[in-house]
């Protein structure tokens, strides 16, 4: 088997690392085997961090959709089963828009959920 020395390879992956590293406290910024650790585990939390976040986002969405709901007097779980058996098919991140920006808008989603329950 040939030998092999990883020269330029090697360098690149470690300023790599360290360039990932930047700005890290003390020695997590310079030294290489210290850095590694430092940016694996913050990968780590970058990875479950974007999930949470879309977690949090529904989560604000819901918030903002059940407010506007209470306003126009109807819960969220009857407005949200309402709109499904009207056939309105609106995700909550177009529901929380239209809530927060167009009152006169989704009074008129409320009134169709109200009417479709009452039909259904």
């Amino acid at each position: 088997m040939p030998r092999v020395k990883r020269g330029t390879k090697r360098r690149a992956s470690r300023h790599k690392t360290l360039e990932r590293a930047s700005g890290y406290f003390l020695t997590k910024s310079k030294l290489h085997r210290a850095a590694q650790e430092a940016v694996e585990r913050a990968l780590k939390f970058a990875y479950v961090g974007r999930r949470n976040k879309k977690r949090d986002f529904r989560a604000l969405w819901i918030v903002r959709i059940n407010a506007a709901c209470r306003a126009a007097g109807i819960s969220y779980s009857k407005f949200m089963h309402g709109l499904k058996v009207a056939g309105i098919d609106l995700d909550r991140k177009v529901l929380a828009e239209i809530a927060a920006n167009d009152t006169a808008a989704f009074l008129s989603l409320a009134e169709k959920a109200k009417s479709a329950l009452a039909q259904g």
